[in-house]
């Protein structure tokens, strides 16, 4: 229970659908155990009147008795109907409150958990995989929501009904309610052993879910090359496999939950077998009538569901344990990406790396050693490297979804972590080397950092990365949906469309990872023309393992397994024979070839 404590702040927040639902449970319980007592009455009234009527035995009042017994026997009935129907109504009105209240605590946490994703840092995902986050944000919260519902609504029932029922019986009879209750610390014991099985086998199934989310989430993903490479039949059987073992998981949590079923029956026919006997004994003793033994078998049938209940209800209490400790885990992450002072200022966009050096934290692997780079408010840097060398991470450190493992950035002068985070994001534009565009229009993909830009803005943006051509050929223009439901645009207008909501933005830093790998040569010359216009009076950062990409730049980086080997122009590197002169005529070769 110690991992359901994260939901009680829930429960003070909706305290007064808790309140409402307790006081409606114990009203439709007392309903439920009044036609018990009108039943012993009756019954007590049909022994008591039948001496009377043979009595009379051919007399006229025999007629008067038979008209009053009916009419008494009607009465009771009606009054039981009554009952039933109130405490019909009264069971409604716990659904709408307890059950209304899970719904509430589900979308409450729901949202806390989404949220709390949004501000955890790359790292996290690069150690978790989608399909666990996706299982814990719906399969996990589904758990929890029926401990927070139906769980809490049996319990409140299963606790009102046995402080009724167990007050009117001793009331009644101590002797004979001690007996009938006998069997209930064996069924205590029964479901404690039986409990501590489906903890486990609860913890496994959710494990065992996870994995097959993912796998399922990765197979989707990736199905261009599962089709190109025809691996459809490995796939399927790989599933297979996986949901075997989630099957004989659920299976052997199944078994466990068998038991509860005959297990309560059992013990409650012996309540039964107790009643009759004992009851009979307190009959011919003079101590009870017949009627008290009616009553008796109606209160033990009664409590009949609830223990059955206390089974289920205990059992869905340990799987949302289960599930809680599963969330809880991702909750009790805490982002080290924090700022330190907050501030939230217009930058000029002055960039410093003061020997920076970087170790991805999840593998090990030293990124940047000792990098340092002085950019002033306005001036285009290029970052030229193989694959490998370090180029990526500087987008990362720079868009602070890392910080440095030693070293500083500053921008304008301030320390990259004074700055409040959504402020420095707000005027940076970043195109990263893997496009990712959402299943919207072209417009609000466009629009996605800056939502209320004017179309204006928009259609330039489209212009300058030279893709409006593209899209006029389309049928339905800029409110073409892209993505899974819509036209699947190729990876050169992927990347320019990406380039576009970039610079829509008109950010102080823009940054480019390698953006114009998908295009030719002449579409990289027609943005490279338009991007330099727009790079006037903005600090640009171009990351690229293309020279034809940065030798247009103010200042050029040469960076070789995280360390920079050149610095200069493009005129300066050519002159000095170095890397640079070396890749740039290799890749003029294969640019004239």
């Amino acid at each position: 229970m110690k991992a359901l404590a994260h939901l009680n702040k829930y429960l003070v927040k909706y305290k007064w659908y808790l309140i409402w639902g307790a006081v409606f449970t114990a009203i439709s319980n007392l309903f439920g155990i009044i036609p018990a007592q009108l039943v012993r009455y009756a019954l007590d009234l049909v022994k008591e009147t039948l001496d009377v009527y043979f009595l009379y035995n051919g007399s006229g009042l025999q007629s008067n008795l038979y008209d009053v017994f009916a009419f008494s026997i009607l009465l009771y009935g009606v009054l039981i109907l009554v009952m039933a129907l109130l405490k019909g109504f009264f069971l409604f009105l716990v659904r709408q409150t307890l059950i209304v209240m899970s719904r509430h605590i589900e979308y409450d946490l729901k949202n806390e958990i989404y949220e709390h994703y949004q501000t955890l840092p790359l790292s996290f995902y690069r150690k978790n995989n989608t399909g666990d986050l996706m299982a814990r944000i719906s399969e996990d919260v589904s758990k929890v929501r029926m401990y927070v519902g139906p769980s809490i609504m049996y319990g409140l029932n299963l606790i009102t009904l046995f402080i009724l029922v167990i007050s009117y019986m001793v009331s009644i009879n101590a002797r004979l309610s001690l007996y009938v209750l006998l069997p209930l610390p064996v069924l205590s014991i029964a479901i404690y052993i039986v409990n501590n099985i489906i903890i486990r086998r609860s913890e496994e199934i959710q494990q065992s879910l996870s994995r097959l989310s993912t796998y399922v989430q990765e197979a989707f993903s990736g199905i261009r090359v599962l089709k190109a490479f025809v691996r459809e039949g490995d796939s399927a059987a790989n599933f297979t496999a996986e949901s075997d073992v989630y099957k004989a998981k659920s299976l052997h949590l199944t078994r466990v939950d068998a038991l509860f079923f005959p297990l309560i029956m059992l013990l409650i026919g012996l309540s039964n077998v107790l009643v009759v006997y004992v009851g009979g004994q307190e009959i011919l003793a003079g101590r009870l009538t017949p009627g008290n033994i009616t009553e008796f078998i109606l209160y033990v049938n009664m409590l009949t569901w609830p223990v059955m209940a206390l089974g289920w209800t205990t059992s869905q209490t340990q799987r949302a344990a289960a599930s809680q400790q599963r969330i809880n885990e991702f909750l009790s992450v805490r982002t080290e990406i924090v700022s330190e002072k907050n501030l939230d200022t217009e930058i000029q966009g002055d960039l410093e790396f003061r020997n920076v050096r970087f170790i991805y934290p999840d593998s090990g692997i030293v990124a940047l050693k000792d990098f340092s780079m002085k950019v002033k408010a306005g001036e285009t840097v290029a970052i030229l490297g193989t694959t490998g060398s370090g180029k990526s991470t500087l987008a990362n450190l720079l868009t602070r979804m890392y910080d440095p493992t030693s070293g500083e950035i500053r921008i304008d002068g301030v320390p990259l972590r004074d700055y409040k985070l959504a402020s420095i994001r707000r005027q940076m534009g970043y195109v990263p080397q893997e496009v990712f565009l959402f299943s919207e229009t072209i417009t609000n993909n466009v629009k996605f950092g800056m939502p209320e830009m004017a179309q204006e803005k928009v259609v330039q943006a489209v212009k300058d990365a030279d893709l409006y051509q593209n899209i006029s050929e389309f049928p339905e223009g800029f409110d073409t949906r892209i993505g899974e439901r819509g036209v699947t645009l190729s990876g050169g207008q992927k990347q320019r469309l990406s380039i576009a909501r970039a610079i829509a933005r008109d950010p102080r830093i823009l940054i480019l990872d390698d953006c114009l790998s998908a295009v030719d040569t002449n579409t990289e010359n027609i943005i490279l023309n338009n991007l330099h216009r727009i790079m006037e009076n903005r600090t640009s950062v171009v990351i690229s393992h293309r020279v034809s990409s940065v030798k247009l730049a103010d200042k050029i980086i040469v960076l070789d397994e995280g360390a920079v080997v050149e610095e200069g122009t493009h005129q300066e590197l050519l002159a000095a024979n170095g890397v640079y002169r070396e890749l740039y005529e290799k890749q003029l070769q294969t640019e004239e070839v």
